[in-house]
């Protein structure tokens, strides 16, 4: 295969179905997406074969345990998929929302009104519910969507492509309007981010090399997403039910995820009597504590930790644990190692809970919540194409709008200007 002739094929696919799809009616968005529902839920048989090529695959080659676990396609996760393009479809749809009209001494109204991106490019590496999750937002808010997903997931996202392509079908809409990269070949992510006159945004997800090869890269601009150094701080103050429970959640609901925690934080002034509860905790759940040398102090058996344990985002069975002093102390250390992703405090003290919103800058920062709720599902967006670390255009989790920009809007009545 000529991999830049063929991508230059799909770019040109993706920007004429992109025309179609932003003029379509939402009603025909979302009998696509509740097509492809059905489609999924028809094709489960075929989609658990896929991901078990994938897998036998994956462990053949060696595959990272936290990789195969994101690969995996368990029951639970199609659910997660049909449901995650149910709820998309129940959502407002932001296209030709119009905000903001005022009149101007002329007497001309200006708004400014929602419209899609256009052609938007996904790259991935090993989650294969990322291509449901990422078609359905992209599709919903009126936009096109290109998806190269890892080689690692090439049979699932292919099984998950043909479902997707049914629903479009079934719906009027060109099967272009999402395209799943059919090659494995690693120069086909060169070409995607450097096709400016096809694709207006690129997403990228998955390690830190890859976003920053891309975000070097790419002649396309990017919605970026970095590390998950997930922070939370057990403050002085904390309901030591609560802050035992969330930091266990936090870390052990699932080790290979974005808003997974790394570093525990706990205040000096309850460090004595927590840390020992919250070690065996984590103990019992196979968890390699490092930890600072005040944490040392209290739990000897603890690994002593290097200055990179505070930057690491292990994806893995381990935690990096650090006693400090007081909100202060949180804060610091959070807004010197936090990847800016996602960061909680424990507390029932509101001034201190306000102070941490305010001063921790990161994309989520939370108030006695487990940082596994960072997730566009959870937020109530349906779904989300990524979880931004960026500050510019979107932030956090990108839902639909995050995949919308808007445009100027003025209405007269003749008006000229003198």
């Amino acid at each position: 295969m000529d991999t830049a002739a063929y991508m230059a094929e799909v770019g040109q696919q993706a920007r004429r179905a992109a025309a179609e799809v932003a003029r379509s009616t939402t009603a025909t968005r979302n009998r696509a997406l509740l097509a492809t529902a059905e489609a999924l839920e028809a094709a489960r048989d075929e989609m658990a074969r896929a991901n078990g090529i994938d897998l036998e695959r994956g462990i053949d080659n060696g595959l990272e345990p936290a990789m195969l676990d994101r690969l995996e396609l368990t029951p639970a996760r199609i659910d997660s998929m049909i449901e995650g393009l149910r709820q998309v479809a129940s959502l407002p749809d932001p296209i030709g929302e119009i905000t903001g009209m005022t009149y101007r001494p002329s007497g001309i109204q200006v708004g400014r009104m929602r419209v899609p991106l256009g052609v938007i490019g996904i790259i991935y590496e090993s989650r294969p519910n990322v291509t449901v999750e990422a078609a359905s937002l992209c599709l919903k808010s009126g936009n096109a969507t290109i998806l190269r997903g890892g080689s690692e997931a090439i049979e699932s996202n292919r099984a998950i492509a043909a479902c997707l392509g049914r629903g479009l079908t079934e719906a009027g809409l060109p099967e272009a309007a999402v395209q799943v990269i059919r090659t494995t070949d690693r120069a086909a992510v060169g070409e995607l981010i450097t096709m400016p006159q096809y694709v207006d945004v690129i997403v990228p997800r998955g390690g830190k090399g890859l976003i920053e090869r891309i975000s070097r890269d790419a002649r396309v601009p990017v919605i970026k997403h970095l590390d998950g150094v997930c922070h939370v701080y057990v403050d002085s103050h904390a309901d030591p039910e609560k802050a035992l429970n969330i930091a266990i959640n936090s870390k052990t609901q699932r080790y290979g995820t974005c808003n997974t925690m790394e570093t525990l934080l706990v205040d000096e002034e309850v460090a004595a009597d927590l840390l020992p509860l919250l070690a065996e905790a984590f103990q019992r759940k196979s968890v390699e504590l490092r930890g600072c040398s005040r944490t040392r102090a209290i739990l000897p058996a603890t690994v002593e930790a290097t200055e990179a344990d505070w930057y690491a985002e292990y994806l893995a069975p381990i935690l990096a644990v650090r006693v400090v002093d007081g909100v202060a102390g949180a804060i610091a250390h959070i807004n010197q190692y936090s990847s800016r992703h996602t960061d909680c405090i424990v507390t029932e003290n509101y001034t201190r809970a306000r102070r941490f919103l305010t001063e921790v800058d990161s994309s989520s920062v939370m108030v006695n919540a487990s940082t596994r709720f960072a997730d566009g599902f959870e937020y109530g967006l349906g779904a989300e194409i990524g979880i931004s670390t960026d500050k510019i255009h979107a932030r956090g989790p990108v839902g639909l709008e995050g995949l919308t920009s808007q445009k100027y809007v003025v209405f007269g009545d003749g008006q000229v200007r003198s």
